[in-house]
């Protein structure tokens, strides 16, 4: 009799041991999808709420200085290959390093805040440029100077308006850390424009 009750008593206990296995095994399945459905969950409200904390005139922004800066790093490069004058190659040296710099700062900028930035210069800016492709000489080195001249005059008039205007700011710091060097750029283009009259 002694034997028969040991024999049930480890049965019993090998078939709870077994069922408490299983509710456990259950119990973790039942977290994990619970967990990833959470998971999911919090990366499209995450997704949302960078969507929605950006301003539409902050996107407008982002988006007219990504393509001036493109615009004017192709302008710069075609200068490069067509100038023959040192002064505008220089010129156009430090348009490419410095608006290279900018463009990549704004593009991690838009990254973080989910901005879509052009993959390039908008159709009226790819007309000046195809415009200016055309001319050779002096009259190539005038009418690259004439554009950066306009370019430039425009770009910082928009930086100025955005900088009181930006909601984000990320994208304020964007735009006070690179008024100097527009500003730098403005001067420069104004006297290499006096030099080659």
């Amino acid at each position: 009799m002694k034997k028969l009750n040991l024999i049930l008593a480890v049965a019993c206990a090998a078939f709870t041991m077994q069922a408490c296995h299983n509710n456990a095994a259950s119990g973790t399945n039942d977290t994990t999808v619970t967990t990833t459905k959470t998971d999911s969950t919090k990366v499209s409200d995450t997704t949302k709420m960078l969507s929605a904390t950006v301003d539409t005139a902050d996107t407008s922004f982002a988006v007219k200085a990504a393509a001036g800066g493109m615009t004017e790093i192709a302008a710069s490069k075609m200068a490069l290959k067509m100038s023959q004058n040192i002064k505008v190659k220089n010129f156009a040296t430090m348009m490419i390093n410095d608006h290279t710099a900018a463009g990549d700062k704004l593009m991690n900028i838009a990254k973080s805040k989910n901005i879509k930035l052009p993959a390039g210069p908008n159709a009226m800016q790819q007309s000046a440029l195809d415009s200016l492709s055309n001319k050779s000489g002096s009259a190539f080195n005038m009418a690259y100077v004439n554009q950066m001249l306009k370019d430039h005059r425009e770009t910082i008039a928009m930086f100025e308006s955005a900088r009181s205007t930006v909601k984000d700011t990320t994208l304020e710091a964007f735009i006070t850390a690179t008024l100097p060097t527009l500003h730098k750029h403005l001067d420069a283009i104004t006297a290499l424009k006096s030099s080659l009259k």
